[in-house]
């Protein structure tokens, strides 16, 4: 016979059992809820098989059934590879770090397009790098980095599509040759400044000498522009002086001129005879025999004298004539 005390006994028991089980129901469920984040997705697989992918929201596992195989970010991820020993069309070697930017754009072929894609992309870039680098001296090397990348980033993004993979970027760090060629390129790029150096000093020289030399020729040319004038204006006050001297004679001439027919006049004027002009001739005579000639022609008879008064009357009357 049951007692109220086995009865109560019975009914805790049972109270705690169904306290148990609802506690771990509850523990289950909220074990088995998700909270997906919109950068996240989700691979869940049901018995070992891909069931779905879950994207953004609250989501529930069937508990023992259901599990979540992997956890894929969608945001676009930076791979810094270890520098690389890689050797250049004319047998350089040089070490090369990489950088990849990369993000997942189909979680499903990420989680099971191949078993580690990190190390995948690691060793397509490896093998990429080599192959690129192989057809490029080291100089081209040096200054194609845009280039590399570019051809990098294609040939990458090509190879990791069955991946859901997008290559985003490509970009090489660090290009390190050996220690004696970076001292080569040293020397050289010294040489070079020094050689630009030397080109803008001689290049300074040759300007300045241009612009002396034009200095000089414009002064040549303005110091000849000026002994022209001068010789020009020389040229012209000679002139002008040798025209007022003409002038001045031609006065003086004129004003003789004016003279001798002024004492012709007055001659005709006074009615001088023969015997006048005769008279006239004896002081001319006589003012000769009073200077310094030392002989005196004297004509013999006064019909020389008469022919001389005649000749002297004759030039008086053909000087008259002229003045008219």
């Amino acid at each position: 016979m049951l007692t109220l005390e086995t009865v109560l006994q019975a009914g805790a028991i049972a109270g705690i059992v169904i306290g148990v089980c609802l506690f771990i129901f509850v523990i289950i469920i909220v074990s088995n809820l998700r909270i997906v984040n919109q950068t996240d997705k989700y691979i869940i697989e049901r018995m070992g098989a891909y069931k779905t992918t879950w994207g953004t929201g609250i989501h529930f596992l069937v508990p023992f059934i259901d599990k979540v195989a992997k956890k894929i970010s969608l945001k676009e991820a930076v791979l810094d590879f270890a520098p690389q020993s890689v050797i250049t069309k004319d047998n350089v070697t040089i070490q090369i770090d990489t950088v990849v930017f990369y993000h997942v754009t189909d979680p499903k072929l990420f989680a099971y397009g191949t078993n580690d894609p990190i190390l995948a992309i690691d060793y397509l870039s490896s093998t990429t790098l080599r192959n690129l680098i192989g057809e490029l001296d080291l100089d081209a090397t040096l200054t194609s980095r845009d280039i590399i990348n570019e051809n990098m980033r294609k040939i990458l993004d090509v190879a990791t599509d069955p991946w859901g993979i997008k290559v985003s970027r490509v970009e090489l760090k660090n290009i390190l040759p050996p220690q004696d060629i970076r001292e080569a390129m040293e020397r050289q790029m010294r040489a070079e400044r020094e050689k630009r150096e030397k080109i803008l000093l001689a290049e300074g020289q040759k300007q300045s000498a241009i612009l002396i030399a034009e200095g000089n020729k414009e002064s040549r040319i303005r110091n000849a522009e000026a002994d022209r004038q001068a010789q020009i204006l020389e040229a012209e006050g000679k002139a002008q002086s040798l025209r007022e001297m003409k002038q001045a004679e031609a006065d003086g001439i004129k004003a003789v001129r004016q003279a001798e027919a002024e004492g012709i006049r007055m001659l005709k004027e006074a009615k001088a005879d023969e015997a006048v002009l005769q008279l006239r001739y004896y002081e001319a005579l006589a003012k000769m025999a009073d200077g310094k000639a030392t002989k005196v022609f004297i004509p013999n008879n006064l019909a020389g004298l008469a022919s001389a008064a005649s000749v002297i009357k004759a030039s008086i009357d053909e000087n008259r004539e002229e003045n008219k």
